[in-house]
């Protein structure tokens, strides 16, 4: 019954969030938005909606490793398992913004997520208060810097809705990203119960893919309709989004305890590793350009993890 549980969220959450996805990139282009921002902004966040939705209801039900796990677990599979399949697909050309902006923001927010959590293996309401903070500035540069961008960069494959489409997939999406975390968070705690494992482990491993499919469909269908701009800075912004966005709310809420310190410090080891890995992929052997040696080596390494995590 609990992985009914858990099959039925993953359904809801995946046709929830691509239901979020349709209506926030459809508001995007109403307000003229060029496509590097709508995915490095409003994909990226609502993509990363189910990760919020379930990492706040993990900790308000007093799951914090779930919470938690489900945030360092979704940012591996995003950059080892969903870029790796993505890049099987089709390769991607890199632009600038990848090493100007982009990537030394998402090792900032790292980074501090992995010093906060260092001191006392706790997210406290202040941190929580500070990397929100961050995202707002984050965002705000985002928007000044959407005045340097030239008309040109618009995306001509993504139509626009209307706007009562809009609003009822707005609508929609956000009862079924609701409804899929119910399901999934309790099918994920009942199942860790039952067979004895950790919350993290799940967490970790059987939760974060699944919030991490909203991204993978994201990106294979802008690498399909060649808005490659908007598949890698989904991804790259939705790792950002859940560090500041998610895990900065959520503690907000209530203070994230990582009961399994050791654990999450290997966890997070792998996190950092794989994002400090991936500008050698970009710059080599070719570079500003991430092909389909680059996706296997990332399909290696989320192996790896997943066999270290699990044995």
């Amino acid at each position: 019954m609990n992985f009914l549980y858990i099959l039925c969220g993953f359904i809801l959450l995946i046709l929830g969030g691509n239901w979020l996805l349709k209506s926030a990139v459809s508001i995007s282009l109403c307000l003229q938005i060029p496509k590097i921002i709508i995915g490095m902004t409003v994909v990226s966040f609502a993509t990363s909606a189910p990760e919020l939705i379930v990492s706040v209801k993990a900790a308000l039900n007093g799951s914090p490793d779930l919470a938690l796990g489900n945030v360092v677990g979704s940012n591996i599979a995003n950059l080892a398992l969903v870029l790796g399949i993505t890049l099987l697909i089709a390769k991607i050309d890199v632009q600038k913004s990848f090493h100007t902006i982009n990537w030394p923001v998402m090792m900032i927010a790292s980074l501090l997520l992995y010093f906060f959590l260092l001191n006392d293996y706790l997210i406290s309401t202040i941190e929580g208060i500070f990397l929100v903070s961050f995202l707002v500035i984050f965002l705000i540069y985002l928007l000044k810097l959407q005045k340097q961008v030239v008309e040109q960069d618009m995306s001509e494959d993504i139509v626009s809705l209307s706007k009562p489409k809009t609003i009822a997939f707005l609508f929609i999406g956000s009862i079924g990203l609701w409804g899929g975390s119910e399901l999934l968070i309790n099918g994920a705690t009942n199942m860790a119960l039952d067979f004895g494992v950790s919350e993290r482990l799940i967490g970790i491993t059987v939760v974060s893919i699944g919030t991490s499919i909203p991204e993978l469909s994201a990106s294979i269908i802008a690498v399909i309709k060649k808005e490659k701009a908007i598949s890698l800075g989904n991804l790259i912004g939705s790792n950002i989004f859940n560090i500041l966005a998610v895990v900065g709310i959520t503690s907000i809420i209530t203070p994230i305890n990582a009961n399994d310190s050791a654990l999450y410090t290997h966890d997070i080891y792998w996190m950092l590793g794989i994002s400090l890995i991936l500008p050698l992929l970009v710059f080599l052997p070719k570079k500003m350009q991430l092909e389909r040696k680059s996706g296997l080596i990332l399909l290696l390494l989320y192996g790896l993890f997943l066999y270290q995590t699990i044995s």
